[in-house]
């Protein structure tokens, strides 16, 4: 028996949906609220407006992940000390303090006190997505880790729609800018409500599953009794020689590339050349992100057809879907920078389309690090996400040389290029390389010391004192 269809582990993955969703509201903001910041508004004179340049822009909208990336890699340690359930909560608190303290820290320091809150905000936020992947392993059966690991990240894409449509409308309202912030505070206070009610790190600790979802779940992944409590040391020397995980890191950090360009340039790109106001710009921005995330649910029925029919393995099925996500975007793009003002609806829809193709991203190689090392992908997912997010702390600048005037559309031709050639050869290497195989490192006695006697051809004890030593053959 399976327990309930729709158990406990589905009550994790919304949870964790939520937890996206709203520190993305928080985090992507920025890019409404910059536009909003900078053009006064003469319907409401007492909303504060600054004159900041097109650098102070880019170090505003880089910032969060100057920090962000600082701490990916703790974070893979301290879930697998504590558990996702503290340390998810953290930057969530976290998130909504800073979200409500923002307008006064910029009335206090300008653009600069802007970009240490933001940073901030991303020192917290390193530790969400370690988290998400280490929570979802410990909850998410084979059999159903691509429709709970669809329902959590595609927080993501609800995320970007609220910031970009939502953000919108608070910015042209009476609140004006200082009420985007408010409104994203109080949605993560009401997340961590939640969490604290009905979050928990594994089936045996949760007092809300049932006897026969906790056997499910546990005989599914193979755990024996105590699982949970042991501590399986890291395959540093595996994991880092391991060519599967070097095909990961590439092709996410291409997706990590394309993302803070659609997420964060995106407005700048409709405001500037398309020659849309703030409130249209925040909708039809958002309009792309409401593609992606109903197409993940399409990818996601595509994805399980093809598994319930055996049409294909685990892996081609993956690098297939994958294919579609990154490689159709990269053609969008290239149309989309050759459109101007007097093609608005047209370069709207290549959006759309570029988004909603990239959608099936999260099937296509996100959920490849559970595939391979489901007992290590807490570490795993710190390591993509740390080095794959440099590439969104170091765009932004990018963009703001290439871009002195974001009117010119060819300047935006050749930030959407970059973007395009950028797809093309993360996909090309996971095409390649990747698998979803189970990676021999992420066994559990992979690097448990033999015993000191072990019998020899002819049944004789052999005294073994070099257990350390087979350990670091196995790693290599």
């Amino acid at each position: 028996s399976q327990g309930p269809v729709i158990g406990v582990r589905y009550l994790q993955a919304a949870l964790l949906f939520l937890a996206i969703c709203v520190n993305y509201i928080a985090r992507l903001n920025v890019s409404v609220a910059v536009v909003a910041m900078t053009d006064a508004d003469p319907a409401h004179p007492d909303i504060p407006a600054y004159e900041w340049t097109e650098a102070e822009r880019s170090y505003i909208l880089s910032s969060f992940y100057w920090g962000y990336i600082l701490t990916q890699f703790p974070a893979g340690f301290l879930v697998r000390q504590y558990g996702a359930k503290l340390i998810l909560f953290i930057p969530t608190l976290a998130t909504a303090v800073l979200s409500a303290l923002t307008p006064y820290f910029i009335s206090w320091g300008g653009w600069v006190a802007f970009s240490v809150l933001r940073i901030v905000m991303g020192l917290f936020q390193g530790l969400i997505f370690p988290c998400i992947h280490e929570h979802l392993a410990k909850w998410s059966p084979p059999k159903d880790r691509n429709r709970l690991g669809v329902l959590a990240y595609s927080g993501s894409d609800c995320g970007s729609v609220m910031a970009m449509g939502i953000s919108g409308l608070i910015a042209d309202s009476s609140m004006g800018w200082p009420g985007i912030m408010y409104v994203s505070a109080g949605l993560c206070l009401a997340w961590c409500l939640l969490w604290l009610l009905l979050g928990a790190n594994n089936a045996p600790s949760s007092r809300l599953v049932g006897q026969a979802e906790r056997d499910y779940i546990e005989r599914s992944m193979k755990r024996e009794d105590g699982f949970h409590v042991q501590k399986i040391p890291i395959p540093w020397l595996a994991i880092w020689t391991s060519v599967p995980f070097y095909a990961l890191l590439i092709v996410r950090s291409a997706q990590g590339w394309a993302n803070s360009t659609m997420q964060l340039q995106t407005p700048a790109y409709m405001h500037g050349v398309l020659k849309m106001d703030i409130k249209s710009n925040a909708l039809f921005s958002a309009l792309p992100f409401v593609a992606m995330w109903c197409m993940s649910y399409v990818y996601l029925a595509i994805a399980d057809v093809i598994m319930s029919r055996k049409w294909m393995t685990l892996t081609t099925m993956r690098k297939s879907i994958n294919t579609v996500a990154y490689w159709g975007p990269a053609a969008a793009l290239i149309g989309i920078g050759f459109l101007d003002e007097s093609q608005t609806a047209l370069a709207i829809a290549l959006m759309t389309i570029n988004a909603g193709l990239n959608a099936g991203s999260g099937i296509g190689s996100i959920l490849t690090i559970i595939d391979m090392s489901p007992n290590h992908s807490g570490i795993v997912m710190a390591i993509v996400n740390g080095i794959g997010n440099i590439f969104p702390l170091l765009t932004p600048l990018l963009v703001g040389v290439i871009v002195t005037d974001t009117s010119s559309r060819g300047q935006w031709q050749i930030v959407f290029g970059m973007t395009a050639i950028v797809f093309i050869v993360g996909n090309l290497v996971y095409l390649i390389w990747g698998t979803t195989d189970q990676q021999p490192w992420d066994a559990v006695d992979f690097l448990k010391p033999l015993p000191d006697a072990e019998l020899n051809q002819d049944g004789a004890a052999v005294k073994k004192d070099a257990a350390p030593k087979k350990a670091i053959e196995k790693a290599v």
